[in-house]
């Protein structure tokens, strides 16, 4: 079995980064659904695994849809040398190793990382799989498959998770997350899409997706 040689350190979990703006857009009401455990994600022996749950019923009409008229603006990473289209106006938070934009139940993340090879189908499912179902609320897979973009060739990881509880209601929505797993020299970049399951968002996370490059 293949598994990608990464160079060990102790990453933090994408959890929690931001705070979303919820579907009534009040801010500071709940934090925003992880988005994945970022490359060369490894758990450490003082972070304990998400406790189970069961994945929450999807929303019959879920907040969250991208308005067609949304105005796409350039963003670079320039810590990470990469760069990407994203929705104007979002929030953003950024850390050292990674940036999330976010707004309503949508969001919008990159990382990176020092890695020794390019992923591949074999390893994400060994290691990547994984890692994000103990960071991850009630995760499932749907698909791994290899992907080409203009920003290079990927590994696509699509699965869905329980966003976090909001933390006035409790309230949980089941999310559909798009991770796509990109490498060049010596740096593997991770570009995290989420949304609500039965939101129509295909044609924004295109423009997202096919935007990315590295600078």
């Amino acid at each position: 079995m293949e598994q990608r040689k990464h160079v060990r350190r102790a990453w933090p979990v994408l959890t929690g980064l931001v705070i979303l703006l919820t579907a009534c857009g009040h801010s500071s009401s709940a934090t925003l659904p992880s988005t994945g455990a970022p490359p060369s994600s490894t758990t450490s022996p003082t972070q304990s695994a998400v406790p189970p749950q069961s994945p929450v019923p999807a929303e019959s009409n879920p907040p969250g849809d991208i308005p067609d008229n949304t105005v796409y603006v350039s963003y670079a990473a320039k810590a990470g040398g990469l760069a990407l289209k994203v929705p104007e106006g979002w929030a953003r938070r950024t850390t050292s190793s990674s940036v999330t934009f976010s707004s309503q139940l949508n969001s919008i993340s990159v990382a990176w990382a020092s890695a020794s090879s390019a992923p591949t189908v074999s390893s994400a499912r060994s290691v990547d799989v994984p890692a994000l179902q103990k960071s991850e609320l009630a995760f499932a897979l749907q698909s791994i498959k290899p992907v080409t973009l203009p920003g290079g060739a990927a590994v696509l990881i699509t699965f869905q998770e329980n966003s976090k509880p909001n933390s006035v209601t409790g309230k949980q929505y089941r999310l559909v997350v798009l991770r796509y797993e990109f490498f060049k020299n010596g740096t593997e970049g991770v570009l995290t899409l989420s949304s609500p399951v039965g939101a129509d968002n295909v044609d924004p996370w295109r423009i997202v997706s096919e935007s990315f490059r590295w600078v």
